[in-house]
C-alpha cells in the first residue's frame, strides 16, 4: 500500500451459500478521491462496500482501508471512518442540536458541532426534532453525523434517493465541498448524472467483477466513440455516426443553404455507456448516409 492509496483490494471473493457474490475484485481508490461505484442489484456492490466499512467478512482476497485490514478494526481506525447509510431512524424527538452534541461524545477528535451543523446548512433547523425535518434536511443530518468524527474516509450509500431535483443539487454542493477539504468518499448510487458531476473515477461492478474503470468522461472508451448527428431533411428525421461531427455538419450546412433543421451533435451518456457494460440493449437509431 502506497501513501497515495486510501484503499487497496485484491482477489476480493465472498460467496453466499456457494454462489460467488464477489468474485475475484482489484481495486485501488486515491486519498482524496471520489470514487463511485456503480452496478446493478445482486452485482456485488454492497457487499464490497460492506467489506471495506468492517461489517461483513471477505472470504479469501487483501484488502487494505486506510492502512488497516478492516476486519479487524480497532477504535482508532473506526473513528477514521465515516458511513452514511440508504436509510436511516431513530432518535426522532431529538433536536438536530441535540443529536449531534450527543453523536459527538463518541469520538476521540470530533469536529466541532456548531461548525458541522453550518457545513451541512442545518443552521435554521437546529432547534428543529429529527421529525420535523423534510427528506433532504434528514439526510443532511446523516451526513453531519457522518462526518462528526472528521473521517478521512466517508461512504455514501444511495446518498439522493427520494430528493427532488433542487435538494439533490444542495447535496452535491456539500458532497463536492467535503472532496475538496480532501475526504476520500466511496459512493454507490443508481443516478448516472449523480456519478458523471461528483465521482473522479468510476467503476462498474457486475457478477462480483469489476469490468470498467476510468473518470466518468473516458469509461467504457466513451470518449472515442463515435458522435450522433441528427437534423431534419426533406421532411424526414435524418441520423449518422461520424468521428468528425463538424465537419459533417459544414458539409450539411452547404448543402442546406445555411441553417441546418432540427440539428442536433451528441455522444454516448454515462448512462448508455453503463447500460453496455452490463449487458443490457441500447437504443438503436437508423444510420443514414
Amino acid at each position: 500500500m502506497t501513501t497515495s492509496t486510501a484503499i487497496r483490494v485484491r482477489g476480493l471473493r465472498k460467496a453466499y451459500a456457494g454462489v460467488p457474490a464477489v468474485d475475484g475484485l482489484d481495486l485501488d481508490v486515491a486519498h482524496g478521491e471520489v470514487f463511485a461505484l456503480l452496478g446493478p442489484n445482486g452485482a456485488g456492490k454492497t457487499t464490497t462496500v460492506e467489506i471495506l466499512e468492517g461489517y461483513r467478512r471477505r472470504d479469501a482476497g487483501e484488502v487494505s482501508v486506510l492502512g488497516a485490514d478492516p476486519a479487524r478494526p480497532d477504535a482508532g481506525w473506526r473513528a477514521r471512518i465515516g458511513i452514511v447509510l440508504q436509510s436511516s431512524g431513530g432518535h426522532d424527538e431529538l433536536t438536530v442540536d441535540e443529536l449531534v452534541r450527543h453523536f459527538a461524545g463518541y469520538y476521540p477528535d470530533a469536529r466541532d458541532p456548531d461548525e458541522v451543523i453550518a457545513a451541512v446548512g442545518l443552521e435554521e433547523k437546529r432547534a428543529t426534532r429529527a421529525r420535523h425535518l423534510s427528506g433532504g434536511q434528514r439526510r443532511r443530518l446523516d451526513v453531519a453525523l457522518g462526518i462528526l468524527g472528521n473521517p478521512a474516509l466517508l461512504f455514501l450509500d444511495e446518498p439522493t434517493t427520494g430528493f427532488d431535483p433542487e435538494a439533490r443539487r444542495e447535496f452535491w454542493a456539500l458532497i463536492s465541498s467535503l472532496a475538496d477539504g480532501g475526504t476520500t468518499i466511496i459512493l454507490t448510487t443508481h443516478y448516472l448524472d449523480e456519478a458523471e458531476h461528483l465521482a473522479d473515477r468510476v467503476g462498474v461492478i457486475t457478477a462480483g467483477r469489476i469490468v470498467a474503470l476510468d473518470t466518468p468522461g473516458r469509461l467504457g472508451g466513451r470518449d472515442q466513440d463515435l458522435a450522433v448527428v441528427t437534423w431534419t431533411e426533406g421532411g424526414r428525421p435524418r441520423t449518422e455516426r461520424t468521428a468528425e461531427p463538424a465537419a459533417l455538419v459544414g458539409r450539411l450546412a452547404q448543402r442546406l443553404g445555411g441553417e441546418v433543421p432540427g440539428l442536433t451533435v451528441s455522444r454516448p451518456t454515462l448512462e448508455d455507456v453503463y447500460l453496455r457494460l452490463i449487458g443490457q440493449p441500447a437504443e438503436t437509431l437508423e444510420v443514414v448516409s
